[in-house]
């Protein structure tokens, strides 16, 4: 039995895999994401709902963004000085200015973002996954950090994980300060954790 890859070229391929992913792939998926995400059954009908903006070969959300009922309020990451990521309402079209990492977020001031826990549900990109809930993330620990309080409390917010069904592996080596997801949808599928209903 060989051991489980270590978390950092794990990582490696499976952003390769994401990245292999043609055009035409990524629109179908994104629809079927959208799709998925909208079907979930905790799926909030008010309040804020965070996404993210896809770079490096993530599953865009945009099919998703679109199709949001009416009370929906859509938000954006914004990385904060804290180390921790808050949320900004963001409609298309709206300004937008890149972090450090290049990753275009909302242009609003630090006072006009939201915590997490003020979301209903995040959405949150990841580089692997497996059926169990547990996310690979890109290594920075932007969300771990800034969702730590939901290893210790119920939803809401519902943290549901977004990706391609061949970012799924057997099985993601976790550290203390990982936090499991409520949820993954990719465009063939959605794995609840546990009874998250």
């Amino acid at each position: 039995m060989n051991p489980p890859p270590d978390r950092a070229s794990l990582r490696a391929a499976l952003r390769e895999r994401r990245r292999a992913l043609g055009a035409a792939q990524r629109i179908v998926a994104a629809e079927a994401l959208a799709d998925r995400l909208l079907a979930l059954p905790f799926f909030p009908r008010s309040g804020c709902v965070a996404g993210y903006w896809a770079v490096d070969g993530e599953i865009g959300l945009h099919a998703f963004q679109l199709r949001l009922p009416a009370g929906i309020r859509y938000c954006l990451p914004v990385l904060h000085p804290d180390g921790r990521l808050r949320f900004a309402p963001w409609r298309t079209g709206a300004p937008l200015v890149e972090n450090r990492y290049g990753i275009p977020e909302p242009d609003v001031a630090p006072g006009d973002t939201l915590a997490a826990a003020e979301m209903a549900l995040l959405v949150v990109p990841l580089t692997g996954f497996d059926a169990d809930g547990n996310r690979l993330g890109m290594g920075g620990g932007w969300y771990d950090r800034s969702l730590a309080f939901r290893r210790t409390q119920a939803p809401p917010p519902w943290l549901v994980g977004a990706a391609f069904a061949t970012q799924r592996t057997e099985t993601v080596p976790t550290e203390a300060w990982d936090v499991r997801l409520d949820a993954i949808c990719s465009e063939t599928g959605t794995w609840l954790a546990g009874d998250a209903t």
